[in-house]
């Protein structure tokens, strides 16, 4: 099977934008698309509490005629149009959908941050971790999240193999990231989040990009916006991941990044597994 998950930073400036910046995301989309996956897991979507508009529904159906579409937006009491993960799956799959609260603190539990599919022999669940913020000032109540999540995957691996991809926000190693010694306070980078990933993979998972790759440098799959020159120089980090649980590890075929061209913020990360 084929899958492949991106955060996109606003569905809604992808499908009706057309800055600069909303032509490279389509030209982005277009390339996930012509990869035929089986499954598309999405990030940071921005949608309303209610989902797709309706001009949003009409350009989906468009591009992904084959495909059925479940979505989880922010709702009060969290901030509207922030965070949200989509689902995107093929018409012949027909998995259990859920939208589990793992018991998070403050509002990350109403983000729309998990979609769970439930297959006959596997789970596919993707998520879009809370960020610590740029003063740190969300890092306690993230450290939290990381024990409940990592509680909520190692709870289905109980049940079948899990498949978990997403935007952690951790760049897990020194080597995942292009200037770690300058970043060790930094969100994404503390000691804290790295030791909270480390601690999931421990329950019982295995990073696939690091399975099929080694230590490989240089390879990231988020470029700041904010720094015109990072995506040129590579100043990058590698903070999305597709997990699988350790024994499937050995199904995982590909495991790897898309080139999104000079498109800064993420790049899709695609998955190939025999499941």
């Amino acid at each position: 099977m084929k899958f492949i998950s991106w955060n996109i930073d606003s569905l809604n400036a992808t499908l009706v934008g057309d800055s600069a910046r909303a032509l490279l995301s389509q030209k982005v989309l277009q390339m996930i698309i012509e990869h035929d996956p089986d499954v598309i897991a999405l990030q940071e979507t921005k949608l309303p509490c209610d989902g797709p508009t309706k001009k949003h529904w009409e350009i989906l159906r468009e591009k992904f005629p084959d495909y059925e579409i479940v979505w989880n937006s922010s709702v009060e009491p969290a901030r509207k149009g922030y965070a949200g993960t989509m689902f995107l799956y093929k018409n012949d799959l027909k998995p259990a959908v859920t939208f589990p609260a793992i018991g998070a603190p403050g509002t990350m539990d109403a983000e729309g941050r998990i979609i769970t599919l439930e297959f006959a022999d596997f789970f596919l669940t993707q998520v879009y971790t809370p960020n610590a913020g740029e003063e740190l000032n969300r890092l306690a109540d993230r450290q939290i999240w990381d024990i409940k999540y990592a509680d909520y995957l190692a709870e289905l691996d109980k049940k079948k193999p899990v498949v978990a991809a997403g935007d952690f926000n951790v760049a897990h190693q020194e080597i995942d990231l292009a200037h770690p010694e300058s970043n060790h306070r930094s969100a994404g980078f503390t000691d804290e989040e790295r030791q909270g990933f480390t601690n999931l993979l421990a329950k019982g998972f295995t990073d696939t990009f690091r399975h099929l790759h080694g230590d490989v440098p240089g390879r990231y799959t988020w470029w700041s916006q904010r720094i015109k020159t990072s995506k040129i120089n590579n100043s990058g980090w590698r903070i999305d991941y597709w997990l699988v649980s350790n024994r499937i590890a050995d199904k995982v075929i590909k495991s790897e990044m898309f080139d999104s061209g000079p498109r800064q913020d993420h790049t899709p990360i695609l998955l190939e597994i025999a499941l």
